[in-house]
């Protein structure tokens, strides 16, 4: 009887894009009025199209630029830095007045950071690497305890 080939499971991989919030995002929309003033003199009709198209740009281009967390086949990316799973600690999460002073005071200035305004909570995670010098690593994240998962996950 021949075998035949069962697709196995595996765990899914995390990403997650650390927008901007929604009250950035509707402060960098009011460039748009602002350069539409600019062309009034000119044209108002010149003026509504060159304020349409500056604020839907500059939206555009924060969202675009926003840094993505993903974990996936075995490493941990944060924006344009990755460390593979098997060098960190299991990690932990923090909200609220924690997270503030994990974000601030609590911050070692040698750990690596990837931090946004408008998101409350952060992941660390120790680096395990004996060559590292960075100690840990500091994300923010909208779902802290699904990225520890994650990585918890892709460790085992």
């Amino acid at each position: 009887m021949a075998m035949q080939n069962v697709p196995t499971r595996t765990a899914a991989p995390y990403r997650e894009r650390l927008g901007p919030s929604l009250w950035f995002l509707v402060s960098a929309a009011l460039c748009g009025p602002m350069a539409a003033l600019v062309f009034v003199p000119l044209d108002t009709t010149v003026a509504l199209v060159v304020g349409a198209l500056v604020g839907i740009a500059v939206v555009a281009l924060l969202v675009a630029g926003s840094p993505v967390v993903t974990v996936q086949d075995g490493e941990l990316r944060a924006g344009r830095a990755h460390i593979p799973v098997e060098f960190l600690d299991a990690g932990s999460w923090v909200s609220g007045d924690d997270a503030q002073y994990a974000r601030s005071a609590g911050l070692h200035p040698r750990a690596w950071h990837l931090i946004r305004g408008g998101i409350d909570s952060v992941a660390t995670f120790a680096v395990t690497d004996p060559d590292d010098p960075t100690p840990y690593w500091v994300i923010s994240s909208r779902t802290p305890d699904r990225l520890v998962a994650a990585v918890r996950r892709a460790q085992s």
